[in-house]
């Protein structure tokens, strides 16, 4: 096995513990190597990513909005898994972008109020 793809199977082994399914249909492939995550991991990843950035320059939404964004990653699954609509890895990426932000900000929300609220008991 070549360096490159040991570096493959090692990553496709973290994105299985970091819990995703895996499944090649469901996942984007680069140079005839599997993302390690699916489409929608991958969509979260980035979302969360860019939810910091954005709460790191200032930059901070409703916690409905926040909310709002999570339920449209949580309603394209559950289209999918009853099978009303099969979804795409496009769709797929971009609802778990504004999954991944969501949730993220959503986080944000919980943890700034946890600190207040201790704050404001000591």
């Amino acid at each position: 096995m070549n360096k490159k793809d040991e570096k493959w199977v090692s990553l496709m082994e973290y994105g299985h513990k970091i819990g995703c399914h895996q499944m090649p249909e469901r996942s984007f492939f680069y140079k005839g190597y599997q993302f390690p995550v699916c489409a929608r991991c991958t969509g979260v990843i980035i979302g969360e990513i860019i939810c910091i950035i954005t709460i790191l320059v200032n930059i901070k939404l409703s916690i409905i909005l926040y909310t709002v964004l999570l339920l449209i990653m949580g309603l394209d699954w559950f289209i999918q898994y009853i099978n009303i609509l099969e979804s795409n890895n496009i769709r797929r990426l971009i609802t778990g972008i504004l999954g991944g932000f969501g949730l993220t900000g959503i986080y944000y929300y919980v943890i700034v109020n946890l600190i207040k609220i201790l704050k404001s008991t000591f």
